[in-house]
């Protein structure tokens, strides 16, 4: 047995292919998901399949679709998009849920499956009579547009796991024999023209002249690293008349370096950093390969981190909303506790509130959908890792919509990326990790912290985060979902305040 990581969690599972992730393993994992999917529905549910684009990824694909037709699964192959496509078109023709070949920001020989489903809805009609087609059919046409897909739920993704684990497949005998199709519209155009219609609507008719004016001058760089991304961005920049040079947006799948948009991987001769003072361009944005998160590179060809994308996708969102009076008291941007103060600084300026939640996409988005339930008008919401959840497109981090708001502030405003980031009070961030033999073992440093910091403001739903706010300081410490590691991540006004503080929590970890 192959000693690779087979990383199983809310939204999927990771492995290396050939040796963890192998046709086996996929056709398992669809199967059990699928049969989650036959169980929770009552019917042949239908579920899309496509991938990122990473090189190999038909094999997978195979195995994938075998697994869910086994499990009585209607199967609508979608070929290469963004993780975020596939949501909006769950949203847009409906559907019971997803599966997406990606490794996410993974390197090469990496790949996995990502899973999306929709809000659990009520029982579809009882009519005897009714097909499990036509009882589809019948459900969604009531449903209406009130659908949502997003990764599982912490519970519904346990049940996937718990399915998988025991190579549950359910017996589909009584039911109808599924079949293959392909995808039968334009994907590109459909998430390109959603979010351009969105972004068309937040600009103000007195601004509209110069904002098409600002935006057809604008020189663009982006680094899709030869994966899903390159054709929406295509798309995007022709529709709105940008001059755009993909860098490597050749849809090979074969990745130009390591996939992750980090500084060190878009930096060096010929890299996203280099190319965009060398080009003179305005703006260098690069993409993960399903296209689920965007890092930024200014004019000057400066990295300035992916906690700014979420930051100034935030602004975009909420000065729009100012210059048409739609702020007030119940605007909420959601983020996790990881995601720098700036967010909250932003939204403090604009009179709006942050609502913090555990670490990763699908917490966000269940608060997201809780606040917006509880009548909260939720706009926002993200992560520091260059991921924006914009509901008006999809619940599914996206960097399309991340790149479309940044562009529109910037044909807003006037200004180059590097004077709206002077614009945000800035912080420094530091990050360290520590082996952690299992997760329950970082429970007494978390308790221990808490205790020690119980008069500061103390946040126990993921770790321990305590907020400094006379410091404008925080720190979090938290045992990963995806490694044997205990997280300590700590932000201050300055670096060397933000070490001397992780410092000191690191004295009480060592300590036991």
């Amino acid at each position: 047995m192959s000693d690779a990581p087979l990383m199983i969690g809310v939204s999927g599972l990771r492995g290396i292919v050939g040796e963890s992730l192998t046709p086996e393993v996929a056709t398992r994992y669809a199967a059990a998901f699928g049969s989650w999917l036959v169980e929770r529905e009552g019917w042949n549910p239908q579920v899309l399949l496509a991938s990122d684009g990473r090189a190999g990824w038909q094999d997978i694909a195979d195995a994938v679709c075998e697994g869910l037709l086994k499990s009585g699964c209607y199967v609508v192959e979608c070929g290469v998009l963004m993780t975020p496509t596939v949501g909006l078109l769950l949203n847009m023709y409906r559907g019971d849920g997803a599966i997406v070949i990606t490794a996410s920001h993974n390197p090469q020989q990496w790949n996995g499956l990502k899973i999306l489903v929709r809000e659990h809805h009520a029982t579809a009609s009882d009519d005897a009579s009714m097909t499990p087609k036509q009882r589809i059919e019948h459900q969604r046409l009531i449903e209406g547009a009130a659908q949502s897909y997003c990764a599982p739920s912490q519970s519904d993704a346990a049940s996937i796991i718990s399915n998988f684990h025991a190579g549950v497949v359910l017996d589909c005998n009584e039911m109808e024999t599924p079949e293959v199709t392909r995808l039968s519209v334009d994907a590109v155009d459909d998430h390109v023209q959603t979010v351009l219609s969105l972004i068309g609507e937040s600009v103000d008719t007195d601004l509209e002249e110069e904002w098409f004016e600002r935006i057809e001058a604008m020189n663009i760089v982006v680094d899709s690293v030869n994966a899903s991304g390159s054709q929406f961005v295509a798309g995007l920049c022709d529709e709105l008349g940008s001059k755009l040079v993909q860098l490597h947006g050749d849809g090979s799948g074969i990745f130009p370096h390591t996939p992750e948009p980090t500084e060190e991987n878009l930096s060096g001769e010929g890299g996203l950093c280099d190319a965009v003072p060398g080009l003179k361009a305005d703006v260098g944005f690069a993409q993960d390969p399903d296209g689920d998160r965007l890092a930024i590179v200014d004019e000057t060809g400066a990295y300035i981190g992916e906690e700014y994308t979420f930051v100034l996708c935030a602004v975009s969102v909420l000065e729009a909303m100012k210059a048409k009076g739609e702020l007030g008291e119940d605007v909420v941007l959601c983020a996790n506790l990881s995601t720098s103060r700036m967010i909250d600084d932003v939204a403090a300026s604009y009179g709006a509130t942050v609502v913090r939640t555990a670490v990763g996409e699908a917490n966000v988005v269940e608060a997201m959908k809780r606040l917006k339930a509880e009548g909260k008008n939720v706009v926002l919401g993200g992560e520091g890792n260059g991921g924006v959840i914009w509901p008006k497109v999809t619940y599914v981090r996206d960097s399309l919509s991340s790149m479309a708001l940044v562009l529109s502030l910037m044909a807003r405003t006037g200004k180059t990326v590097s004077e709206l980031v002077a614009g945000v009070p800035s912080y420094a961030i530091v990050k360290r990790k520590q082996p952690l033999a299992k997760k329950e073992d970082a429970q007494p440093t978390i308790e221990k912290l808490a205790e020690h910091c119980k008069d500061q403001r103390v946040d126990r739903q993921d770790g321990v985060r305590i907020d400094f706010d006379e410091a404008k300081a925080w720190v979090h410490v938290r045992a990963s979902n995806t490694e044997p590691i205990l997280r300590l991540i700590g932000e201050a006004p300055t670096a060397e305040a933000a070490e001397k503080l992780l410092d000191e929590v690191q004295g009480l970890v060592d300590a036991g």
